[in-house]
């Protein structure tokens, strides 16, 4: 091992270190934090009006009020089932990367704790899903079934740049709803809750991912951005499932049409989707093919 490879583990190590320190003083417990008790008033929405998928379109002026609050809760719980769902492979990938390596190191201790973080947060979203007596949602058969071998083969890059893709658009939107006066009190703290201790997760994997993308060939570079854009299409498409219509009286294939449609919605998630662009673009992994298919679910 060369002097510079010492220094770099060095540095690895003070980085996860911080991230460390950090998640034992600002880390919440969702049980605990959460008014699992109080009521939900009935005139407040799931997540920001501006947040759904149809708003801004004649569909939704159609609407009335009850049908909107309905339909934002039903696609909040969507977005949290997409989040467990991505989350339990989050943390069998990290669990794969960690294996038989150093448990002394800051970095073997953080990946556990993040795992520990999804666990929490995976409860949490299944218990504000339970309490707003949502069904649960699903991605298409076809993605859950490609999912299973990316979860069992992916590394290095792929791995924690699927990971970061998730974080990033759930982290953008969730800083909305912690703050909307007229959301679920439930969801603005589980958003609060979530962005606090996801923003050491997005840290971690974005220099795990800066880490891992050294010294790759050209080539290896390009397979692994495009296997990133297609791991990013699969979690944007699931966000929201059609069947979510169906909770107000829209055929779902009717309401998926509007909301595929709604430049609202595109411009939406491509602020969202703006920093995480910038971030791919400086580690080489924003290649024409990536931008190709990230432009089909409107990232970029």
């Amino acid at each position: 091992m060369t002097a510079v490879d010492v220094a770099g583990q060095g540095v690895e190590q003070d980085f996860s270190s911080r991230l460390l320190e950090s998640s034992q003083m600002l880390s919440y417990d969702p049980m605990t934090e959460i008014d699992w008790d109080s009521p939900l008033p009935a005139d407040q929405y799931g997540l920001n009006p501006e947040w759904s998928t149809l708003y801004g379109t004649p569909l939704w002026d159609e609407l009335t009020e009850q049908q909107r609050i309905t339909l934002t809760r039903h696609e909040v719980c969507s977005i949290m089932s997409t989040g467990i769902w991505f989350e339990m492979i989050l943390q069998q990938m990290i669990l794969r990367d960690q294996y038989v390596k150093n448990p002394a190191n800051s970095e073997f201790q953080f990946a556990l704790t993040e795992i520990a973080d999804e666990c929490r947060h995976s409860i949490m979203f299944a218990r504000i899903c339970q309490k707003l007596e949502v069904p649960a949602y699903f991605p298409p058969k076809l993605i859950v079934e490609l999912a299973r071998l990316f979860k069992s083969t992916a590394g290095g890059e792929v791995a924690y740049g699927g990971t970061l893709v998730a974080e990033e658009v759930l982290d953008v939107m969730q800083r909305d709803w912690m703050r909307g006066e007229n959301v679920l009190d439930v969801v603005r703290t589980s958003s609060k809750i979530h962005v606090l201790e996801e923003s050491r997760h997005m840290k971690f994997a974005r220099e795990e991912i800066k880490e891992h993308i050294k010294g790759k060939s050209k080539l290896q570079r390009h397979f692994s951005a495009a296997l990133i854009a297609l791991i990013s299409y699969g979690i944007v498409y699931s966000l929201v499932n059609p069947r979510v219509y169906k909770a107000v009286g829209i055929q779902p294939r009717r309401g998926l049409a509007v909301a595929q449609a709604n430049e609202h919605r595109k411009s939406m998630l491509r602020n969202a989707c703006a920093g995480l662009m910038g971030f791919l673009d400086e580690a080489g992994l924003l290649t024409p093919p990536a931008v190709a298919l990230y432009k089909r679910v409107h990232m970029i």
